[in-house]
């Protein structure tokens, strides 16, 4: 489910909440499926409580997933990510489009990437 690599440059929270969006993305934990609680995937992962909240907390505030007071956090659907994550990871494809076409790929090939996800999706 979720490993944290300590030679990792990135914090753990990071590593943890990264793990937790793929999961939720990939569908892998599906929509209202509870999480772990905090202490559980802590005991489970050996690091701190408060590195699985920080993680938690901004899986929240991106709208991968909702805490409810009382019954624990719980991954949203595909439509939960809030507008604030949509435009910091088109900001990233942008970055990375220019790249590649700098790199020599062709916007051709670009969307013929695109398509080819965007059939995988409609497979799924």
């Amino acid at each position: 489910m979720i490993s944290i690599n300590f030679r990792d440059s990135r914090p753990i929270y990071e590593q943890v909440k990264d793990s937790l969006r793929r999961l939720i993305v990939s569908g892998a934990l599906p929509p209202d499926e509870k999480l772990p609680s905090v202490r559980e995937l802590a005991s489970r992962l050996v690091i701190n409580p408060n590195t699985i909240q920080r993680a938690y907390r901004e899986l929240e505030r991106e709208g991968y997933i909702v805490s409810v007071p009382g019954k624990g956090s719980f991954a949203r659907g595909q439509h939960g990510a809030n507008s604030e994550r949509v435009r910091e990871l088109l900001a990233q494809f942008d970055d990375a489009a220019e790249e590649l076409m700098y790199l020599g790929v062709t916007a051709a090939e670009l969307r013929a990437r695109l398509s080819e996800k965007e059939a995988e999706e409609d497979e799924a």
